[in-house]
């Protein structure tokens, strides 16, 4: 089998990093001016660790809002720890950085989706055959060179 890069991977690492860097950040200095996080992540992933209510409540995904009200916020390399208000009554939870679906600060409109692929893209590829009747990808096209000109201010 050739060996290939797998930029899609490197890519959701990067991400995280990424995350990981602000959150880290966040954790020790707060949040700054309008700043504040939309996080939706994974439930069923194994290493989540949340409430059964909130489990039960939120059996697939679920977002929370780091803004106003959140306390022991600690990041480490494989995930983050947090504190939540939910009517009155603080919830910790543990979200590792691979069950991570979508991150948004809408303060300056930036935002990451994490994409995935399912287990039955993964059968499928598993299963082909020289048989397909899929045609052949079209040929590459050359190269262009694109002038950043016009994008700037």
């Amino acid at each position: 089998m050739a060996r290939s890069i797998e930029y899609g991977n490197l890519m959701h690492n990067a991400m995280r990093g990424l995350i990981q860097a602000v959150l880290t950040d966040v954790s020790k200095h707060g949040l700054p001016g309008n700043h504040h996080f939309f996080i939706t992540f994974d439930t069923t992933h194994p290493d989540v660790i949340l409430a059964d209510w909130l489990r039960d409540r939120y059996p697939e995904e679920m977002t929370i809002v780091v803004q106003n009200w959140f306390e022991n916020l600690d990041v480490t390399d494989t995930g983050f720890s947090i504190t939540l208000n939910f009517g009155n009554n603080p919830e910790p939870m543990v979200v590792p950085f691979d069950a991570l679906r979508t991150f948004v600060d809408p303060s300056v409109e930036f935002g990451l989706r994490f994409e995935s692929k399912s287990d039955d893209e993964d059968e499928d590829e598993d299963d082909e055959t020289e048989d397909d009747d899929t045609p052949p990808p079209a040929p590459p096209r050359a190269a262009e060179v694109v002038s950043l000109d016009k994008f700037r201010k």
